[in-house]
């Protein structure tokens, strides 16, 4: 109900204690939406050339998503692209009018997917999907439970944000996050995973260093950053081995 568009019954009641559980889930639900993206890759690809199948597989993601992640991603450029202090970047993230940054960032970002998903085998795409939204996820998980959320006033636009200092809630996400990789060659596992947690690394000091935790969109912003960064390691290590 909260990380997709997908239809729930109405007898969902939506309480802090049950999005902190669902955080647990974030990996399984990288697997559904991934899985979306396969099978539109898959059925368009009988029709059309690389190029209009890849981008009919990411409007799809995007469409079941309601953009989540993308949104996020918009709202992080423009608030870490323009504001110097740690109060500028919180208020302009805020902010739901899109910015130079924002706009450019997502210009980048779909681009750079749709270039990089056409550099592999099309045979290989429907798992890559599916892979790279499941551990992309586990990124997310990984800062929330190793970091602090930044509180905002009331009048912060920002969605509601899962929390979790669980170390089975992390448990859950990493096996979920790791479980489409058995349909990987096993030689790209270690450099798939070793790229994931060196972007982990490298972001949370980052963003450590500019706010001393984390929101709900540099969240989003690190799944969409390491769900890229999964696609250029895998296209790399998948030439080179």
């Amino acid at each position: 109900m909260f990380y997709t568009r997908i239809p729930v019954p109405k007898s969902t009641g939506y309480s802090s204690e049950n999005l902190n559980k669902a955080t647990r889930y974030f990996s399984l639900v990288g697997i559904i939406v991934g899985g979306v993206g396969a099978l539109v890759f898959y059925a368009t690809s009988m029709l059309f050339s690389i190029y209009p199948s890849v981008l009919f597989s990411i409007l799809s993601m995007i469409l079941i998503t309601g953009a989540f992640h993308e949104d996020a991603l918009s709202d992080f450029c423009d608030g870490f692209g323009g504001g110097y202090t740690k109060e500028k970047i919180l208020e302009i993230m805020k902010d739901s009018r899109i910015g130079t940054y924002g706009a450019i960032g997502l210009i980048l970002l779909i681009l750079m997917k749709i270039f990089l998903l056409a550099e592999i085998d099309p045979l290989k795409i429907p798992i890559i999907l599916i892979a790279a939204h499941a551990l992309s996820r586990v990124n997310p998980v990984l800062l929330m439970f190793s970091s602090q959320y930044v509180r905002e006033d009331s009048t912060s636009k920002s969605k509601p944000v899962g929390e979790t200092k669980s170390i089975i809630t992390l448990v859950i996400a990493i096996v979920l996050g790791l479980l489409p990789l058995i349909l990987i060659s096993y030689q790209t596992i270690p450099f798939l995973v070793a790229a994931m947690l060196l972007i982990f690394l490298y972001f949370r000091y980052y963003v450590h260093k500019k706010l001393g935790g984390y929101t709900g969109d540099v969240l989003g912003a690190l799944q969409q950053l390491s769900e890229v960064g999964f696609y250029i390691t895998f296209i790399i290590v998948d030439k080179l081995l």
